[in-house]
């Protein structure tokens, strides 16, 4: 009888023990895939207000992402050390109250990537892209503003704002309707120092298509370095465009409109331009979901990025979901070690009913070695069985996982929220995002990760189990029966 017969003999000799080492095996399996299926799942979002215009998509860059990215860089800074670390300033301040340490982002740290952006335009069905810079207080250096004469100018920046685009007939502004021409044209990917002004600042300042107008860095208004820009065009809107904070220097009449490349040179930045978004422009709306899927899978570091639909659907990744990936992480850890201890128990518990049958084979000469691998093959043989059908019930379990574990997040998100409000600062454009769905993705990579996660802890229970066993002599066993 060789060793696989004996086994399987063994086995079925003893369901019940079977049957509890193969069900124990079975809930460590679908726990760990469960686990790690939830670390790389894509939870999609929905946020109205950020929603692509038309048959477009919208690319940002992920919040989450940055906080994650500085972490990492700050975590690697000698304590109490200032400076810039690849993008992300640190500064000590002393204050009545001690010390106090500003943590900022600079341009370079927070744009997103132009040749990303160059790949995702690349993707066949994408018609024309335009990328747009984040809103730039600048100072107005030969005109006016305008102002509320019954506010309070003191807490202003005393600024005007630019907004610089590759192709002004594609900013959202302008997709949306609210924004047209009155006069002159549109600014074009060619056009260098150029802008187009509200006709509100037109007519305050006498100024028309063909003039020029100057500005500098709000941060050295004496010294700053003078840039001009041609007016190309003048503006209206249908509406009013809502500010990204409060202020006249943000509001609707002070927007201006630049080349992609101007706000950088205006606002004196030493760090590079601040691509805020960029749009992409779908040449066939029938083939959208078809082009969708085709833009997912361009070789970019997605985990810095949101794209966003035009039903203001966004896909995240688990790592830029709250604490998703840390929470999914603890779990596999947590059920590592309690499935140790439990598989641990339940090998003690099958080498105490064998008592007997190993004294005796001690007793024959059988190397002690040889009687546990016998025993390992055995459990083997059961958790083969158990890991096979955990594989098939793996995706269920792992879509209530992370549904479940999202839910938690949204709740504890929600909580932190009340208790942050009206202490923390927050852009006027802000608004929440409504979870409309989690997927989640048992792979191959992930079963195979399961099946060796799994054999470890059966050999290693086995081996921990099988010292209680080997460390005696037949005689001690037998006297122990007696």
């Amino acid at each position: 009888m060789n060793s696989f017969q004996m086994a399987w003999r063994s086995v079925i000799r003893k369901p019940v023990k079977s049957i509890l080492l193969f069900f124990v095996v079975f809930m460590i399996s679908l726990f760990f895939l469960s686990g790690m299926a939830s670390r790389n799942a894509s939870i999609a979002t929905q946020n109205k207000t950020k929603q692509a215009v038309g048959a477009g998509f919208l690319i940002e860059a992920n919040e989450a992402n940055k906080r994650n990215r500085a972490d990492e860089i700050l975590a690697k800074k000698t304590e109490g050390e200032e400076g810039n670390f690849d993008g992300v300033n640190v500064e000590k301040i002393e204050t009545n109250y001690g010390t106090s340490w500003r943590v900022s982002y600079d341009n370079s740290f927070q744009t997103i990537l132009i040749h990303d952006m160059e790949k995702i335009a690349a993707v066949s069905g994408i018609s024309e892209y335009n990328i747009t810079t984040a809103v730039t207080a600048v100072n107005p250096v030969d005109f006016s503003r305008i102002e509320d004469d019954d506010v309070d100018q003191s807490s202003d920046l005393l600024c005007v704002s630019l907004i610089g685009n590759k192709d002004m007939a594609l900013d959202a502004n302008v997709l949306s309707g609210n924004v047209t021409m009155k006069e002159g044209r549109m600014i074009t990917e060619e056009d260098v120092d150029v802008c187009v002004i509200s006709e509100e600042l037109a007519a305050k300042n006498n100024l028309s298509v063909g003039n020029r107008i100057q500005f500098n860095d709000r941060r050295d208004i004496e010294n700053g370095t003078v840039f001009g820009a041609e007016i190309v065009g003048i503006y209206r809107v249908q509406q009013k465009m809502t500010p990204v904070m409060s202020g006249d220097t943000y509001r609707s009449e002070n927007m201006i409109f630049t080349d992609l490349g101007f706000p950088e040179k205006a606002e004196g930045s030493t760090s590079g331009a601040l691509y805020e978004k960029a749009y992409f422009k779908v040449a066939d709306v029938n083939q959208y979901d078809e082009i969708k899927k085709e833009i997912q899978k361009a070789d970019i570091g997605w985990e810095r990025y949101d794209l966003i639909d035009n039903n203001g659907n966004i896909d995240k990744m688990s790592k830029n979901f709250n604490d998703l990936e840390n929470v999914s992480q603890i779990l596999v850890i947590v059920v590592a070690g309690a499935s140790l201890i439990i598989l641990f128990l339940v090998f003690v518990f099958w080498m105490k009913g064998r008592v007997q049958e190993i004294g005796i084979l001690l007793a024959l000469g059988t190397p002690k070695i040889k009687i546990l691998g016998q025993i390992l093959l055995e459990a083997s043989m059961i958790a083969a069985a158990a890991l096979f059908l955990s594989f098939t019930a793996a995706p269920a379990a792992s879509d209530i996982t992370a549904d479940y574990l999202v839910r938690q997040q949204v709740q504890k998100a929600t909580e932190q929220n009340v208790l942050e409000e009206g202490k923390v600062a927050k852009n006027a454009e802000d608004s929440e995002e409504t979870v409309t769905g989690v997927s989640v993705a048992v792979t191959p990579e992930l079963m195979l990760y399961g099946w060796i996660g799994v054999a470890l802890l059966v050999v290693i229970s086995v081996g921990a189990a099988g010292i209680l066993i080997a460390r005696k002599n037949p005689k001690d066993i037998f006297s122990e029966i007696s």
